[in-house]
């Protein structure tokens, strides 16, 4: 391992950030086992809502996980690949208890709930212990590793896809194994970065001081509009196929096309980080904000289009719709005062997704009163007023 004038490893082996790319991705295959499966659970049969609901506790799981681990700060406290393993083995415990719970809907959303509480300690652990590794590069490093979460997320819907046989328990057990591969694969091949820091931990108080920096401002806002969108189309991406499909009379693999829309915006997250190396996380940003803002206002129109129309416009839009997620991550943490990064940083990730729950109940509910060809406009706001909100950041030197 090279090292710098001051003694730090200015490249770190080559193998560290696949093994944590790999890692992360079957670590967050936790994400939406629940919703790849949502037709097959008796207890789901007949509850419209579910998939809001299930998505939504899962979100809150994640909401009360993240603030927990950062005002205990567990992953500085204690051996962070340590925190990143239990918590997979912890994980996909809650996953597995679904094929004891499948007849129980409140027991279904508490075991979610549980499941979300738990990636706390995957998804921005995983990212803690890349940070460790990596002093610069941060746009590239972050764009591999959401882009990472991104593939985890699809994943079910790709083992539900494959085979027209497979059973929503093997879904379940595969998920449920590759999370726990993936905590052993950092317990025993990663450990601690040169470049860990202490942190300072989460101070509520000093919220207000840290949101008058207008810059960060501009990132974070930018970022919740980003957050209307992102997981309520995730979670409703079967739904529009089903719609479409039926309303042409034609037979999609739905598990299998959810898998392709929603990982597409994996290799854009990849791609837009290596792109912000070069023209700037805030241009990578916007852009794919602007073009998912089109998407969304125009998804009304294509929604009616043929397949061959339709399919090539949901993958579109599943391209933009995450490729600005890791370069956020990546403004909010330059913009924010540095001695209050770690609370910045942990407040905006918890607004984000409650956010994102908010918006998916609001679908839920308006999926009951309109047709879902208009309904689905209802995404649209949130990147529009994101756009307006983080336009500044294009005149600042990012990286």
């Amino acid at each position: 391992m090279k090292q710098d004038a001051m003694g730090k490893a200015s490249h770190p082996p080559s193998y560290i950030l696949p093994l944590i790319v790999l890692s992360q991705f079957a670590g967050t295959s936790l994400w939406f086992a629940g919703n790849a499966i949502l037709a097959d659970l008796p207890a789901l049969a007949t509850r419209p809502e579910a998939v809001g609901h299930m998505t939504a506790a899962v979100h809150i799981g994640f909401i009360a996980g993240t603030l927990l681990f950062a005002l205990l700060t567990i992953a500085d406290r204690f051996y962070a690949p340590r925190v990143f393993f239990f918590s997979c083995v912890l994980g996909a415990t809650a996953n597995a208890a679904t094929l004891f719970t499948a007849d129980s809907y409140s027991l279904l959303l508490l075991g979610r709930f549980l499941t979300g509480f738990l990636l706390a300690g995957i998804y921005p652990v995983g990212m803690k212990i890349a940070a460790d590794w990596f002093d610069k590069g941060l746009g590239k490093a972050l764009g591999l590793l959401v882009g990472a979460l991104v593939f985890g997320t699809a994943f079910p819907h790709l083992l539900k896809g494959v085979s027209w046989k497979l059973s929503w328990q093997a879904v379940i057990i595969a998920t449920s194994a590759f999370a726990v591969v993936g905590g052993l694969l950092i317990l025993l091949f990663v450990h601690e970065g040169p470049f860990k820091k202490k942190a300072s931990g989460f101070h509520p108080a000093i919220l207000g001081q840290v949101f008058r920096s207008p810059d960060f401002r501009a990132a974070s806002f930018g970022y919740f509009g980003h957050m209307w969108e992102l997981y309520t189309l995730w979670a409703f991406v079967p739904l529009m196929l089903k719609a479409n499909s039926t309303a042409h009379g034609t037979t999609l693999n739905l598990s299998l096309w959810s898998f392709y829309i929603i990982a597409a915006g994996g290799c854009s997250c990849m791609l837009g980080g290596l792109l912000s190396q070069k023209i700037g996380s805030a241009r990578v940003a916007i852009t794919a904000l602007l073009t998912s803002a089109v998407c969304a206002s125009t998804s009304y129109f294509f929604i009616h289009l043929p397949p061959v129309i339709f399919l090539p416009f949901m993958l579109i839009w599943g391209l933009a719709v995450t490729a600005d997620s890791p370069q956020f991550s990546t403004l909010t943490a330059l913009t924010a005062p540095p001695a209050y990064k770690g609370t910045a940083v942990t407040a905006v990730i918890s607004l984000g997704f409650m956010v994102s729950i908010i918006s998916i109940q609001a679908m839920n509910y308006l999926l009951e009163l309109a047709p879902h060809a208009i309904t689905y406009l209802a995404l649209a706001p949130g990147p529009i007023l994101g756009l307006l909100a983080c336009r500044r950041l294009l005149n600042k030197p990012m990286v």
